[in-house]
């Protein structure tokens, strides 16, 4: 399976490497440490895939996890989990991707993946604490549990990606129509 970067943000986007999360389909697109320096290349935080072990894909599966539980807390307006803020709080302490200009239209980001998890916490800590909070939705398409951003101008969008869970929800809801019929 492949990435995809269809959340609208970089946080969601590492918590959408799982799929189906509530299905007996699921699945997990961490499988390696190889994977996760491959996602963090995709994601457009590195420029260059970094080195990986068994550590750094624990570290953001943990950390991919309590995000995904705070997103849905924020959603559900409940109450986040305070070991999941802290967990998040305690990857962001560390530095971020570093950024570089060479020249006009030059920009070079380099970094472990430590530098990777901080970067994507920090993104995760102003969504959760800023005005976007209120565009956090999770796709209402079954079995999809993708969480995505919100910024349609109606604020009404209901599936992560139209062209697959919204078509796909479309079509079943044509075909139950015409079924009756």
């Amino acid at each position: 399976m492949r990435f995809r970067f269809i959340s609208g943000h970089v946080a969601l986007d590492l918590a959408g490497t799982v799929g189906h999360r509530h299905a007996e389909d699921r699945y997990d697109l961490l499988t390696d440490p190889e994977a996760l320096a491959r996602w963090a290349l995709e994601a457009g935080l590195v420029d260059t895939a970094p080195p990986a072990e068994a550590r750094d894909l624990a570290a953001t599966v943990a950390l991919r996890e309590a995000i995904y539980r705070l997103v849905m807390a924020s959603i559900q307006r409940e109450p986040a989990d305070p070991g999941d803020v802290e967990l998040v709080n305690a990857a962001a302490e560390n530095a971020p991707v570093a950024v570089t200009l060479r020249g006009p239209g030059e920009l070079v980001r380099t970094g472990d993946l430590r530098a990777v998890r901080a970067t994507v916490a920090r993104a995760a800590i102003e969504l959760l604490g800023g005005p976007a909070r209120g565009q956090l939705k999770r796709c209402g398409a079954s079995p999809c549990s993708r969480l995505y951003l919100d910024a349609s101008r109606r604020g009404s969008r209901r599936w992560c990606d139209m062209r697959e869970c919204g078509n796909r929800a479309k079509a079943a809801a044509y075909r139950r129509r015409h079924a009756t019929a």
